[in-house]
């Protein structure tokens, strides 16, 4: 485990699984699907993200999609749980949109508001670099005030912006 306030890393089998102050992510997998397709078939948790709500076909093959990650780089998408209950996920992927590897972070909307998307996405973010991740971005519509903050928080940049069906999205990067 590491020091006080910073994310430790455990070997549990062939994954890694972060544990925080008050978080264990864990690289997500088939046994993930069901609660997967209630978080990303939900407009309520889903409408912001890359894609808006999933169809529940969808959510099988981007599961597929980010497993294919883990296995390529050694990183990929978290489930994020808090005293065993799942709250959402975390971690980075191959953005559709040719951009790069992206972070992601979505949580149910009554898991916000507490700083778990930021404790999720520092570790998320920190363990991408550390699997050899140079550069990551992320991208967020300007009026995600949420979102930009947890951005900013875990130490990403904003460097640049673009426009998405009438609707400006702002780029953010961490280089390590």
């Amino acid at each position: 485990m590491a020091g006080a306030g910073r994310p430790g890393l455990r070997r549990a089998g062939s994954a890694r699984v972060i544990r925080t102050a008050r978080l264990v992510l864990t690289p997500i997998g088939w046994g993930d699907l069901g609660e997967l397709q209630a978080l990303k078939t939900d407009p309520g948790a889903y409408a912001l993200m890359l894609g808006g709500v999933r169809r529940v076909p969808q959510c099988a093959e981007e599961l597929a999609e980010d497993m294919n990650l883990w296995a390529t780089a050694g990183t990929g998408m978290f489930t994020v749980r808090e005293a065993g209950q799942f709250r959402g996920i975390a971690g980075v992927h191959q953005r559709p949109d040719g951009l790069g590897v992206g972070l992601r972070f979505c949580l149910w909307p009554a898991a916000r508001g507490r700083g778990l998307a930021r404790e999720a996405a520092a570790a998320a973010l920190g363990h991408a670099h550390a699997a050899g991740i140079a550069r990551i971005i992320a991208v967020a519509r300007d009026t995600n005030f949420a979102s930009r903050i947890v951005l900013g928080s875990v130490g990403m940049q904003e460097c640049g912006a673009f426009e998405r069906d009438a609707l400006t999205m702002v780029v953010y990067e961490s280089v390590r």
